[in-house]
């Protein structure tokens, strides 16, 4: 946590104290800069040709210009994109390795997030690693991993098109000593006259990239993972797959707009074998109705906003979401978010309920995810209908039950009952401390 927050302090470019930001509002003139701050540019420069301009620090300019179009509720015009290309085409600095210096020339915007996270990530590990006692580190900040030393790591990859938290992963990976990314559009951008802009635009036109709605890339390092999850999401899948086979080590899946899936030669030697659950069988389509059971065409949706916290470091919420029935029986635990787990007793309720459920199923609901990042504090979790066997469960009451603890701070819990038998509902639920808000909504799901 201090490497991560050390390089933080370098590289934003979101704190306007960060060495990074000091720099960006000098011009012409040779700065020294910290060795982190000159390989992150000089990475930059080389990534920028590797990828023929689909990776560029002054694609932010762009990124500007759509904000600034979507709050005026319209398209950018053809000009204003013309324009934006022509600053980013511009050479933004030169550096001199000699006195690693850097000269910032322009004053077009600039970003490095294309894969500082990735950069931080791969240091963070490192610094686990040689701190000593440790046989292994995973370190996860929003979506982007790396696993070190003697450990193997299944790592789910989320499906863009069923994107809340606990949905069905697209694949499992099996990952060890290696890196992965997820970037995609789906969770973050603009929305414009009902249609969603990816945040990812293309730096050689100016225009948000739509045709890939996520690329997970693996990779022997996280900054090579991060910059090609980037820049797989704006190039064409012929072109990322000739980028891919010239890095040795580098393996990848992209999703397409339309749901279809390219993936390189030996993507597949990754993939961990899934085995179903032993007691969960082929079922006739007409049990549920006989039964009584839920109506499999029902979906629950829990979406929650968790209270905002300031400054870098913050002691963060543990959060629990689970299901209970009349009796108070937990039926399906939909999330479980913590980081220390002498802690997890905090979470008084859940703590209790799984005890039980572990007792009764043994279980597991932890593990890590690739994803691409989404808004800090915001998620949605599904609930299917089914408990934790995959068996679904019978139509009827059940507590929705969604559990906030701070580590040596404040409390919450949130409990609602809600009638499962087919009648669409949806309720919105006043927070307080921990919870900021949060609301059900119980219906067929749209179409995708």
């Amino acid at each position: 946590m201090d490497e991560i927050a050390r390089n933080a302090r370098i590289l934003s470019s979101y704190d306007p104290d960060s060495e990074f930001s000091h720099w960006f509002q000098t011009r012409g003139v040779p700065t020294p800069v910290s060795p982190e701050l000159f390989d992150v540019l000089s990475l930059f420069d080389r990534w920028r040709a590797r990828s023929s301009g689909a990776l560029d620090p002054a694609a932010e300019a762009a990124t500007r210009l759509w904000k600034t179009a979507a709050g005026q509720r319209r398209i950018p015009a053809d000009a204003e994109l013309t324009a934006v290309v022509r600053q980013v085409r511009r050479t933004h600095w030169t550096l001199n390795p000699a006195g690693r210096t850097a000269t910032h020339i322009t004053d077009v915007p600039l970003a490095l997030n294309s894969f500082t996270k990735g950069f931080i990530v791969e240091r963070a590990a490192g610094a686990a690693m040689s701190a000593g006692g440790a046989r292994a580190v995973v370190v996860n900040i929003g979506g982007d991993l790396v696993v070190r030393g003697d450990w193997t790591e299944p790592v789910r990859v989320a499906n863009p098109i069923s994107d809340a938290e606990n949905a069905t992963p697209l694949a499992t990976l099996a990952i060890a000593n290696r890196a992965v990314a997820t970037s995609g559009g789906y969770r973050r951008g603009v929305d414009i006259d009902g249609h969603h802009y990816s945040h990812i635009v293309d730096p050689r036109t100016a225009r948000p990239a739509g045709h890939i709605l996520s690329a997970t890339v693996t990779a022997p390092d996280a900054v090579t993972a991060g910059a090609l999850a980037t820049a797989f999401c704006v190039l064409s899948p012929q072109e990322s797959r000739a980028i891919a086979a010239a890095i040795p080590g580098v393996e990848f899946m992209l999703v397409e707009r339309d749901g279809g899936r390219v993936t390189s030669a030996a993507w597949q030697t990754l993939e961990a074998p899934v085995e179903p659950p032993a007691r969960l069988a082929a079922m006739p389509a007409v049990y549920a109705a006989e039964q009584g059971t839920w109506d499999p065409a029902f979906e629950l949706s829990v979406n929650v906003e968790l209270a905002r916290f300031d400054g870098f470091g913050g002691r963060r919420p543990y959060v629990a979401v689970w299901i209970e029935d009349k009796d108070r029986f937990p039926v399906r635990t939909l999330a479980l978010w913590f980081q220390k787990p002498r802690w997890l007793a905090d979470l008084k309720s859940w703590y209790r309920s799984d005890r039980m459920r572990a007792m009764a199923e043994g279980s597991d609901v932890i593990a890590s995810v690739s994803s691409a990042t989404r808004p800090a504090g915001r998620y949605t979790l599904k609930w299917d209908g089914k408990d934790s066997h995959g068996k679904p469960v019978k139509a009827g009451p059940y507590t929705v039950c969604i559990e906030a603890a701070r580590e040596h701070g404040t409390y919450q819990i949130i409990r609602h009952e809600m009638d499962f038998s087919g009648v669409p509902q949806q309720v919105n639920l006043t927070g307080n401390v921990e919870i900021a808000a949060a609301s059900l909504d119980y219906r067929k799901p749209a179409a995708r």
